[in-house]
């Protein structure tokens, strides 16, 4: 069976059994209602919404198929990258998090700006002093560390994951991915390392298992954004709340 094969043949035990739970959920209704009025329903009435050892067991073979099957690696260098872009997404979302809880230590802290603007009297100024001196108001290394680590995680994340969705669209770098692999006759998906580095603009791909491994580079030039794009990206989705086209 290939693996869709496998999840029909899940479905349709599943649809086997779901047919019985529906038929026992309209008979149960009917049974309580002839309960109450004193009707007497015969015996097996329900036999038809028993779910069989036949069914049963078909369920659970179709269940150990779908299970064992493999559906997780990549039979083209497309589907490879979109695979790794899903990944490098999911830490992205999880280094937004720290570094927007790290901002918000930090823009507490920085608030304080705002009271020293103004404090221009003894009073003002010694309240200052007293906010100051709160931990709260106040920026330590540690705090410092914090956010620089995470806003380096989101540069890294973001720049990888950019980079496998720019591959994976890329049908000039998966082709010739893609044939390599036919050539070596081994599996895009048997991948065992995978890195991208934005400075040499180098994908570097091994497969250890089958014993290859290459470099793939200069396919995303045309694909880079500079920190100046990057703010003016950022400046556009907070205006207009969808990502920009270019």
């Amino acid at each position: 069976m290939t693996g869709q094969e496998k999840i029909d043949y899940l479905i349709s035990s599943i649809d086997a059994i779901n047919a019985r739970l529906q038929d026992g959920s309209v008979k149960s209704v009917g049974a309580v209602g002839y309960a109450a009025i004193g009707g007497v329903i015969e015996d097996g009435s329900l036999d038809s919404s028993m779910i069989t050892a036949a069914e049963l067991n078909t369920y659970l073979e179709a269940k150990e198929l779908v299970l064992n099957h493999d559906y997780a690696i990549a039979q083209t260098a497309e589907q490879m990258f979109m695979q790794e872009h899903a990944a490098a997404m999911n830490s992205l979302s999880l280094a937004v998090d720290d570094l927007t809880a790290a901002t918000s230590i930090i823009m507490t802290a920085v608030s304080v700006a705002a009271v020293a603007a103004e404090a221009d009297t003894k009073p003002e100024q010694v309240a200052l002093q007293g906010m100051v001196a709160t931990d709260e108001y106040s920026i330590d290394a540690a705090e410092v560390n914090d956010y620089n680590e995470a806003a380096t995680a989101v540069e890294n994340f973001a720049q990888q994951a950019g980079a496998f969705m720019a591959a994976a669209n890329n049908d000039e770098l998966t082709a010739s991915i893609d044939s390599y692999a036919s050539q070596g006759n081994f599996l895009v998906g048997s991948y065992t390392a995978i890195t991208y580095t934005q400075s040499v603009d180098e994908f570097v791909i091994t497969w250890a298992d089958s014993g290859f491994g290459s470099g793939w580079q200069g396919y995303l030039t045309p694909d880079m954004k500079s920190a100046d794009d990057v703010y003016a990206a950022g400046e556009y989705i907070e205006q207009y709340g969808g990502y920009p086209t270019q």
